[in-house]
């Protein structure tokens, strides 16, 4: 069973459209590694949160910002697909 990425959003704060182009970048670079992305609209008020299954991928109160969807793809390679080429994503070395 492949794995299903959640992003938690508060629809408060107007994340959605964020929360959907994060979900539409994952859903295009891994489509052969992920078996979906769930947008979940949060109860809590400022929440941005993107988790696999039990782990924290990101939590926007703790990195006091949202991810960049460069960060967020390597996350996820790093979760999914660890031998994967993210090609012009792929962090620089030195």
């Amino acid at each position: 069973m492949k794995p299903q990425i959640r992003i938690e959003y508060c629809p408060r704060c107007g994340w959605l459209l964020r929360a959907a182009y994060m979900a539409q970048e994952l859903l295009t670079t891994f489509s052969d590694d992920l078996g979906g992305v769930l947008l979940h609209p949060s109860e809590v008020s400022g929440r941005y949160s993107i988790s696999i299954g039990e782990t924290l991928l990101f939590d926007r109160k703790r990195e006091g910002r949202f991810p960049e969807v460069k960060e967020l793809k390597q996350l996820v390679r790093d979760q999914v697909a660890p031998g994967k080429s993210l090609g012009h994503s792929d962090k620089k070395e030195g």
